[in-house]
């Protein structure tokens, strides 16, 4: 859809007595002095709906998001589909701003230009909408292309704006300085570098207080992939506790690492809006930090959050995995089912806990950040259970309060098995495939396009076979016979799932008491 000026007002539609006779007039003067503080420009739009109205709280909701002022707006049942409306709108804005809130309407909507409408062209398909013998009519637009995460940023909570109860909500340098990296999110691009900061004498000072006491933790309560990581971590990218890293130079190190890269964010992004980026292995990252009153206690996530909790694991390749699955299985869910994936993340990357000889050792980030709650997650007072996703996502998640039940694994893997089995029972009419060779999003809708995806494989399949027949002539004892039986077991015949017994997945667990061994 592109966007209509002043120029393409012209002639628009109005009704005509109370029948559903619509005639031609031409369009009144609707102009008026601007007050001061509003846009003067206005441009116009025409979109379609299905299935009646409801579908106009999504349009509305893309314009409010943008802080734009609809000035006028008309429906009417469209004469060309029985089943659809049209509706006309004018909002306050320049043709700048028209042409990106044009794209954010043509993902979630169909939409064209008032001069071509008049003229009787028909309405574009959705972008989202490929050809496919599918009907994505009703999966909510979701992000196909790397480039496409500018348009799903989101922020539910803070970023600029702060609650009476925050921290620093009474300091006034704070909140300009929250204001700053606002700015540098939300002006952000995803093929442009990350801004470097230069962090305040009170900001490093509060970053060191929470850095000495979590680096003596780390040897005793994190697993080992975290610690494997954050060793190399304080060598590369500048981990002191007298420096604060920065997003460029972990971006730089995790893209070597597991090809995930950083993208800066002014705050809580909706569920959605992070987990699409998950898919595309992108972390939406804070880099500012909590308020210097009190340097063990934020109510947000902050840099130290991010770089403390998250990094060490981003740069684990299994867990890197694990983290692009979850993305990849939100896109195209519904409402109801982003919010069980995203309680699952809440209990697994964030506040996960794995078996490592025979001991509970922590992954999650939220307790590897939090001084007080990461010391309790391994005591006996906390309450652990095996992580099973169907009981799991029914956990009420915890911001202001320890965690009243933790979950484990024994390894990624089974996480990411568990992950799986549970994202196959997410109902979309296609399957998703992250492509890293164009960091595009491919749609599996048909036959044809599993089939490309299969010849794609095939080549990676030989290029296996053949390096397991090198092996096997240089090496003997090389395990040849356990690599085919991985590569068995990741094309099962039987792709049913049962779910487990809740008595039987989550026993409750001491930390202080191995786990209980996996039984046949």
């Amino acid at each position: 859809m592109t966007a209509t000026g002043k120029s393409l007002l012209g002639l628009w539609l109005y009704k005509k007595g109370t029948g559903d006779t619509w005639t031609v007039r031409e369009a009144a003067d609707r102009s008026t002095k601007p007050m001061d503080g509003f846009r003067s420009s206005t441009n116009s739009v025409v979109f379609s709906l299905k299935n009646g109205m409801g579908g106009l709280s999504q349009a509305l909701a893309v314009v409010q998001e943008r802080g734009i002022n609809v000035v006028y707006i008309e429906s009417r049942k469209s004469q060309r589909r029985n089943s659809e409306y049209e509706i006309y709108m004018d909002v306050e804005c320049d043709n700048k701003e028209m042409q990106s809130l044009a794209s954010d309407l043509t993902n979630v909507l169909e939409a064209r230009q008032l001069k071509a409408f008049d003229s009787g062209g028909d309405f574009p398909k959705r972008s989202m909408s490929i050809q496919s013998s599918f009907d994505f009519e009703d999966v909510p637009w979701f992000p196909r292309k790397i480039s496409d995460l500018d348009k799903s940023q989101r922020v539910l909570m803070y970023g600029s704006d702060l609650d009476a109860d925050h921290p620093g909500f009474k300091d006034k340098v704070y909140r300009q300085r929250r204001q700053h990296f606002s700015e540098i999110a939300m002006n952000h691009r995803h093929d442009k570098p990350i801004p470097r900061v230069e962090y305040t004498e009170e900001e490093t000072r509060t970053w060191g207080v929470i850095f000495r006491e979590l680096s003596e933790l780390y040897e005793t309560h994190a697993c080992q992939e975290y610690l494997e990581n954050w060793r190399q971590l304080r060598r590369y990218c500048g981990y002191r506790h007298n420096h604060i890293p920065q997003l460029a130079d972990v971006d730089a190190y995790l893209r070597q690492r597991t090809g995930f890269q950083l993208r800066p964010v002014a705050g809580y992004l909706s569920p959605r809006d992070f987990l699409a980026g998950l898919a595309f292995r992108v972390f939406h990252c804070t880099q500012y930090i909590r308020h210097s009153s009190d340097p063990l206690y934020t109510p947000e996530p902050d840099c130290c959050h991010e770089l403390l909790g998250h990094m060490p694991l981003l740069a684990n390749a299994s867990f890197a995995q694990f983290s692009q699955e979850l993305g990849l299985a939100s896109l195209g869910a519904s409402n109801e089912e982003i919010s069980k994936l995203a309680t699952c993340y809440f209990f697994t990357v964030e506040f996960g806990l794995c078996r490592e000889n025979g001991r509970l050792r922590v992954y999650g980030a939220g307790l590897l950040s939090s001084i007080a709650e990461l010391r309790h997650s391994l005591t006996p007072a906390a309450k652990v259970r095996r992580f099973d996703p169907d009981v799991t996502c029914t956990e009420e998640c915890i911001i202001t309060a320890f965690q009243n039940v933790y979950f484990y694994t024994d390894t990624f893997e089974e996480a990411k098995e568990k992950m799986r089995a549970f994202a196959a029972t997410i109902h979309r009419p296609f399957g998703v495939r992250y492509n890293p060779y164009t960091h595009s999003v491919d749609v599996l809708s048909s036959t044809q396009k599993v089939a490309a995806l299969v010849s794609e494989l095939r080549g990676d399949l030989c290029i296996v076979t053949n390096a397991l027949k090198k092996i096997q002539e240089n090496d003997e004892d090389a395990d040849i016979e356990g690599i085919t039986s991985l590569l068995s077991a990741a094309l099962p015949a039987d792709t049913a799932r049962t779910p487990t017994p809740p008595s039987a997945a989550t026993p409750d667990l001491s930390p202080n008491q191995s786990p209980p061994e996996k039984t046949d």
